[in-house]
């Protein structure tokens, strides 16, 4: 399949069902769903730079503290905390998609965050993500 061959977009699946998310989306199926039922404002997330990179930091202390823990092993270790950094670096800020303003105290917000450092992981560990199906 070429790139013009591609599809513009992908099925991921939830509890809830089946839903079309980007292709190319680092974010999946939970954001997807955030996108349809808080379009609140019309700002995402990734337009606020420090947010983001607050995220990023996040995601990153949370893979150092299980990996202390000896709850995360080196490899996935290393491959989040590379993705995380992305996130605090600004490289994925167009991933960043929710609306800043939306309902259920943020989780939207951190689901988005957890698929694009998720799925940033697989690829910097070489495997298969969301993104590069």
């Amino acid at each position: 399949m070429t790139a013009v061959d591609a599809p513009s977009t992908r099925t991921e699946h939830d509890s809830l069902g089946a839903f079309e998310v980007p292709a190319t989306a680092y974010w999946g199926v939970h954001t997807a769903r955030a996108l349809r039922n808080f379009p609140v404002s019309g700002t995402p997330v990734g337009s606020h730079r420090s947010l983001v990179a607050a995220l990023g930091a996040v995601k990153l202390a949370a893979a150092r503290a299980n990996h202390d823990l000896g709850l995360l092993d080196d490899r996935r270790h290393s491959a989040i905390a590379a993705a995380a950094q992305d996130v605090r670096d600004g490289v994925l800020d167009d991933q960043f998609v929710v609306d800043v303003i939306q309902g259920g105290a943020g989780t939207s917000t951190n689901m988005n965050a957890n698929e694009v450092v998720a799925n940033r992981a697989l690829e910097i560990l070489g495997l298969r993500s969301a993104a590069t199906t």
